[in-house]
């Protein structure tokens, strides 16, 4: 069995995540998804709409998705691809280069955005309208 591993915080779920997900899970068998905890989020100045608990139930309710595990901190990555025996690290390539000392643990992926969409797009359209 391939294993994979994303990371994010899925706010304001939209296509793009789902197609995000569908092509984690193209890499594979058994997607992990990391989920940034409402605390990680606000130790990096973001604040999500959707509590993570709100965020969690989301993301194991789309069929790509096989479990979700909390992200607490930047430092967590490589004992979450040994923990769960991770063949796959997967992230948005405007990530690139950041994750790829990784490739000691295992392989490293950057996928393209849905260059259309992004949380940050959708909040700004509703704010401005």
């Amino acid at each position: 069995m391939r294993r994979i591993i994303t990371y994010g915080t899925f706010d304001l779920l939209h296509y793009g995540h789902i197609r995000l997900l569908q092509r984690c899970k193209e890499q594979g068998d058994y997607l992990v998804v990391a989920l940034s905890t409402d605390e990680f989020n606000a130790g990096k100045g973001k604040k999500s709409y959707f509590s993570f608990e709100d965020r969690k139930r989301m993301l194991e309710a789309i069929r790509y998705v096989d479990l979700v595990i909390p992200e607490e901190n930047w430092e967590q990555k490589a004992d979450d691809v040994d923990r769960y025996h991770i063949d796959v690290f997967v992230m948005g390539d405007d990530w690139e280069g950041k994750f790829d000392e990784l490739q000691e643990h295992c392989e490293v992926v950057y996928l393209p955005r849905t260059p259309e969409i992004s949380t940050t797009q959708i909040k700004t359209d509703l704010s401005t309208k």
